[in-house]
């Protein structure tokens, strides 16, 4: 009796189950999705982002700023072009070799086979720099 009922529960167990095909549909279109979850997909990734984007101190300025800091600028510039056309013009030509000294900076120009080459030494520090003018 008691392995007729369970046979019966197995059989009914067994009728009763139905098996369905499993089928993969991607939701993100770049992956093959439909192409209109797009717009959710963007707006629910952008609702999720805590991050924002720094603002440019330029943006935030008044045109009366921009134009007193490119006025600054200018004057900024012009005052180095004429410092260091006097300098230029006190030691004379640069493609000519020789050592020169401009406050703790040495600078040594000479031609060599590869070209013009200046070698500026900061005495203060020892950092060399080299430039070469090639022909």
């Amino acid at each position: 009796m008691k392995t007729t009922i369970i046979t019966l529960f197995v059989a009914f167990v067994v009728t009763s189950m139905s098996a369905q095909q499993f089928v993969y549909r991607p939701i993100n279109p770049f992956f093959g999705g439909d192409t209109f979850n797009y717009q959710q997909l963007l707006g629910s990734a952008q609702a999720q982002n805590g991050f924002t984007a720094p603002q440019n101190a330029a943006d935030q300025q008044s045109d009366l700023e921009r134009f007193g800091d490119n006025l600054n600028n200018q004057i900024l510039s012009q005052i180095s072009r004429t410092l260091t056309q006097q300098q230029l013009d006190s030691i004379g030509d640069l493609t000519e070799p020789g050592t020169f000294t401009f406050g703790t900076l040495a600078v040594e120009v000479f031609e060599s086979g590869e070209g013009l080459i200046i070698n500026i030494l900061d005495t203060t520090n020892g950092e060399e720099t080299q430039v070469i003018v090639p022909n």
